[in-house]
């Protein structure tokens, strides 16, 4: 297994993705964190909600093709070969990409820390110990109201920047928010 990379803190150490399941499961040394997968899932209603985030950026796009290869027919050619090419990668990108973030995606609050695991191409598992956390929001925008889904964020002191729980039932994300602010103003430390 790789060296473990150390944070500054003294409280914390973040070690590289464990390689079996019983690794994952080790005790961790009082004191001392360690980056492992989260237990819990997403909403399923993420699933839609990102199919629609998918669909209002491809059609948008659709469009706009179309329609410049109906009013430029010198390049209509190239333009509808453009939106066909737009229109098979689309449709790729609508079927795949939120079932493959559904099984990606898993978060968990714990009297420590809170973990994630994000991402479909680019994944990214993150830990944030309890006493680095600064503020705790949540958002909705008017697609997510539409599929009673939340999105939780944590800022840190840390460089690599907020975390992001997303997809969470607005019901769920009201209860970690107010979790962490519970737990985070019995911490000590200074979250620096």
């Amino acid at each position: 297994m790789p060296a473990p990379t150390t944070d500054r803190s003294p409280r914390t150490e973040t070690t590289a993705v464990p390689e079996s399941p019983a690794a994952a499961a080790a005790p961790a040394e009082p004191g001392r964190l360690r980056l492992r997968p989260p237990r819990e899932r997403v909403d399923r209603r993420a699933v839609a909600w990102w199919t629609a985030q998918s669909v209002l950026t491809v059609v948008p796009l659709l469009a706009v093709l179309a329609a410049c290869a109906a009013f430029i027919e010198p390049a209509r050619f190239w333009l509808l070969l453009a939106a066909a090419a737009v229109g098979v990668l689309g449709l790729a990108y609508v079927l795949v990409m939120p079932r493959w973030r559904y099984r990606v995606h898993r978060w968990e609050v714990t009297d420590d820390a809170v973990y994630t695991a994000s991402g479909w191409l680019w994944q990214e598992w993150r830990v944030a110990p309890m006493s680095r956390i600064q503020t705790v929001d949540s958002g909705r925008g008017p697609v997510q109201r539409m599929f009673g889904l939340t999105s939780v964020t944590v800022t840190t002191a840390s460089a690599a920047g907020p975390i992001s729980i997303d997809g969470l039932a607005h019901w769920d994300a009201t209860e970690v928010v107010d979790r962490l602010t519970e737990i985070t103003q019995q911490t000590q430390g200074d979250a620096t």
